[in-house]
This record gives C-alpha cells, sequence and structure tokens, in this order.
C-alpha cells in the first residue's frame, strides 16, 4: 500500500493541496474567463450604442440640411421623429433577432 509509507501530516497536507486546487479549477478559473467575456461584451455594446448614436445625429442632420426647407418652421419637429422611428425600428428588430437566437438555442438538444 502506498499510503501507509505517508504520514497522516503529509496525508492532511496533499488532501488539503488537492481540495485547494480543486476550489481554484472550478471557481476562480471559469470566474476569470466570465470577467473577460463580459469585459468584451461590455465594451462592445458601449461602442455599438456610440455608433448608433453617431447614425441617429447624422440622419438627423442629413434629413435637416437635405429636405430643402420642407421641415422648417412649424414643420421642424418631423426629422426628430423620422430619427425616433428609425431607432425604434432598429431597435425591434435587434431585439426580435436576439429572441429568435435564443429561443433556437432553446429548442436544441
Amino acid at each position: 500500500m502506498a499510503t501507509a509509507s505517508k504520514s497522516p501530516s503529509e496525508l492532511i497536507q496533499e488532501l488539503r493541496s488537492l481540495v485547494v486546487d480543486y476550489a481554484k479549477q472550478e471557481t476562480v478559473d471559469p470566474l476569470k474567463a466570465l470577467g473577460r467575456y463580459l469585459a468584451w461584451g461590455i465594451a462592445g455594446s458601449i461602442l455599438l450604442g456610440v455608433g448608433a448614436l453617431f447614425l441617429s445625429v447624422g440622419l438627423l442632420r442629413l434629413i435637416q440640411t437635405q429636405t430643402g426647407g420642407w421641415f422648417d418652421g412649424a414643420w421642424s419637429f418631423v426629422p426628430y421623429v423620422i430619427v425616433l422611428l428609425f431607432a425604434a425600428v432598429a431597435i425591434g428588430l435587434l431585439v426580435s433577432a436576439v429572441l429568435r437566437t435564443k429561443k433556437t438555442e432553446l429548442e436544441q438538444p
């Protein structure tokens, strides 16, 4: 027997080392991977949000300057409504795509 040659203190030390290594493997390492995943996700979300904001402002300025004065005076609110509707449709399409992807993932075995 291999265990008969080891003293009880060595066995306890080996068991402690094994438990600590296992705990790190099953808790700390996945948390580090999750942290990296979240960091990239948050950074991507921020960049997409800034890009969508710039796109919306660009569309607003395009409508305001290139419509030949159609939206002057009492109609000056219309470009804002158009951009708001554009943003709402874009958000709706993105949400439906995410929900469709989640549904497909849940249905697969």
